[in-house]
C-alpha cells in the first residue's frame, strides 16, 4: 500500500543528523509492513497535487501549534477535510492527531496542566496498558463530533481518536524510540521551557519496555484495511 507522508514539521538538527526526519523515523517504524512511502513537506508549502497522490495518508508531528498562524495550516486542513469526505485512509501522529482534530471540528489548546516528556502509559480499547513515548504540551481538548476516543491517559483525555473506519490518530510518538528521545533530551537539557524533573524521569525511563512494535503493526493494519 502506497502512503503518502505528509511532513507538519522536521526534526532537530541534533536528532536529524542522526536518526533523519519524520519521514525516515516512519519509514523504520513501519518496516516489514507491507507499505512504500512518497513525502511532502506541507510544512515547507510542499502539497500533493490530489489527495489520490497516494491510497492513504500520514501526518506527522510538528513543532508548530495547530491553532498558529502559519501559511501551510489552512490548506492543510482543506487537504484533511477532503480526504476525510472522500474517505482516504489517514493515520495522524502529535500534531497530526491535533490538525485533524482540528480540521474535522475539535478544539486545539496548550494545555494547563503542561508538557508530557517520556514515556507513558495510555489505556486502547480492548488492550491491556500501551507504553509510548510523548512529547508534546498541545491537546484536543474538544474532539469532533464525529470522532470516538480510543486511547486515553489521566493526563490526556483524547489521546486516541478514530473517525468511522478509515481514520486513526494518537498523541504519543510510536516513531520515537530510545534512541531517538535520547537525543531529544541531550538537545533540551537546561531548556528553561521544560522543567527539570520531567526531563530527569524522562532519563530514568529510557530503558522501560515499549510498545512500538505493536502499535507499529496496529497502525499499518489500519490502514490497510480501510484501503479504498
Amino acid at each position: 500500500m502506497h502512503i503518502g507522508i505528509l511532513q507538519c514539521g522536521h526534526s532537530p538538527d541534533g536528532v536529524r543528523e542522526h536518526h533523519g526526519d519524520f519521514r525516515v523515523m516512519f519509514e523504520a517504524l513501519f518496516e516489514g509492513q507491507g507499505l512504500t512511502f512518497t513525502s511532502w513537506d506541507v510544512v515547507d508549502m510542499e502539497f500533493p497535487d490530489s489527495i489520490d497522490a497516494a491510497e492513504g495518508w500520514l501526518l506527522t508531528g510538528s513543532k508548530h501549534g495547530a491553532y498558529e498562524d502559519h501559511a501551510f495550516i489552512p490548506p492543510l486542513e482543506a487537504f484533511i477535510r477532503a480526504a476525510h469526505g472522500a474517505r482516504k485512509p489517514m493515520v495522524g501522529i502529535c500534531f497530526g492527531h491535533q490538525i485533524i482534530a482540528q480540521a474535522l471540528g475539535g478544539r486545539v489548546e496548550k494545555f494547563e496542566g503542561g508538557w508530557a516528556v517520556g514515556r507513558r502509559s495510555y489505556a486502547f480499547d480492548g488492550e491491556e496498558a500501551v507504553h509510548l513515548n510523548a512529547w508534546h504540551q498541545d491537546q484536543v481538548v474538544e474532539r469532533p463530533p464525529e470522532a470516538r476516543t480510543i486511547g486515553s491517559s489521566a493526563f490526556c483525555a483524547h489521546a486516541g481518536l478514530v473517525y468511522g473506519d478509515h481514520i486513526m490518530t494518537i498523541q504519543p510518538h510510536p516513531e520515537i524510540g530510545r534512541a531517538v528521545l535520547s537525543d531529544y533530551l541531550r538537545l533540551r537539557r537546561g531548556d528553561p521551557a521544560y522543567p527539570p524533573a520531567m526531563l530527569e524521569q524522562a532519563e530514568r525511563d529510557l530503558d522501560l519496555a515499549g510498545s512500538e512494535p505493536h502499535f507499529a503493526t496496529k497502525l499499518a493494519d489500519f490502514l490497510k484495511a480501510a484501503r479504498p
